[in-house]
């Protein structure tokens, strides 16, 4: 299947995993669940970025920190949801929102359960990764939608980048 690309609309049945992100200890890991995001995001402005895995360097270091920095700048700009997938399970996706001090849902941590969405839309990273890149979903239709060239750089799917489309 062709890459998705800026004018064409966000597909149905797209779902990823999740433990939600809770401030109670009792369910600090959560039980994973499903998340439609075709039907959660069809009415609203969506920030959608991937990263090649939870707690690899560049991903920790360089491209999740702007994105909590900077997440006032995206509702500023109409941005209702910042979601960020990897290949990672629920619990591990949801451990590293927590230890990045992501409340609640300032940031959804999506797990990309067997890199389905990115292999099957045009967005893998190769093997059992996923791919560098962010994508602006509108209403429906993506509005922005860039890959990083290399896996380890952080330019067109960075924060900065992405509020600059918005």
């Amino acid at each position: 299947m062709a890459p998705l690309q800026v004018g064409d609309t966000f597909p149905d049945g797209v779902k990823f995993e999740w433990a939600p992100i809770t401030d109670s200890d009792a369910t600090a890991c959560g039980i994973p669940q499903a998340y439609d995001a075709s039907t959660e995001w069809k009415d609203k402005k969506v920030v959608l970025f991937s990263v090649p895995g939870a707690f690899t360097p560049g991903c920790q270091a360089r491209h999740l920190p702007p994105y909590i920095q900077k997440r006032s700048e995206f509702k500023d700009k109409g941005v209702d949801i910042v979601a960020v997938i990897a290949s990672n399970d629920a619990w591990v996706m949801n451990a590293w929102g927590k230890v990045n001090g992501v409340k609640g849902d300032d940031i959804l941590f999506f797990s990309d359960t067997k890199t389905f969405f990115s292999k099957e839309y045009g967005w893998s990273g190769g093997g059992d990764r996923n791919g560098r890149w962010a994508m602006v979903i509108d209403h429906g239709k993506i509005t922005y939608a860039e890959k990083e060239s290399s896996p380890g750089e952080v330019s067109v799917s960075g924060a900065d980048a992405v509020l600059a489309k918005l």
